[in-house]
């Protein structure tokens, strides 16, 4: 389920994969309103599972980072993240990811983080395990 969701450059929240043409996507928002819409060539778009956040030794996917916060809180994050303060914003994630690069990952990156667990939290979207790699050795 979490391979499917994929974020648009220029449009807010987060969409699903529905279904793919020769020029374009159909996706749907993960939110409440499941607007339907199409996406172009000329958009850009990131699927989620290709994201990851910098730290001071590599790099973690963003599904982990999702998972220490849901395994922290168990549910949505506990404040309003527009209301919250750069400080309080910046220390909530030390408290999650105490490691990250703090020369490369901007409160901007924080914010959206944070958005988007909130997103999938409340559309229940909180498998964040990682994927499982098939075996690919060759059994005799």
């Amino acid at each position: 389920m979490f391979e499917r969701i994929l974020t648009v450059t220029g449009k807010p929240g987060l969409y699903r994969l529905l279904s793919q043409g020769r020029n374009m996507f159909v996706v749907e928002a993960v939110d409440a309103t499941k607007k339907r819409m199409p996406v172009y060539n000329h958009d850009k778009v990131v699927m989620l599972d290709d994201i990851a956040i910098y730290t001071d030794t590599e790099e973690v996917p963003l599904r982990e980072v999702f998972a220490k916060i849901y395994e922290k809180e168990n549910g949505p994050i506990p404040f309003d993240v527009k209301g919250a303060t750069p400080e309080e914003l910046v220390e909530y994630f030390e408290s999650v990811m105490p490691d990250y690069d703090r020369e490369r990952v901007y409160l901007t990156h924080i914010k959206k983080i944070y958005s988007w667990y909130n997103i999938l939290v409340a559309s229940d979207v909180v498998d964040f395990a990682a994927k499982e790699e098939e075996d690919t050795e060759v059994k005799e």
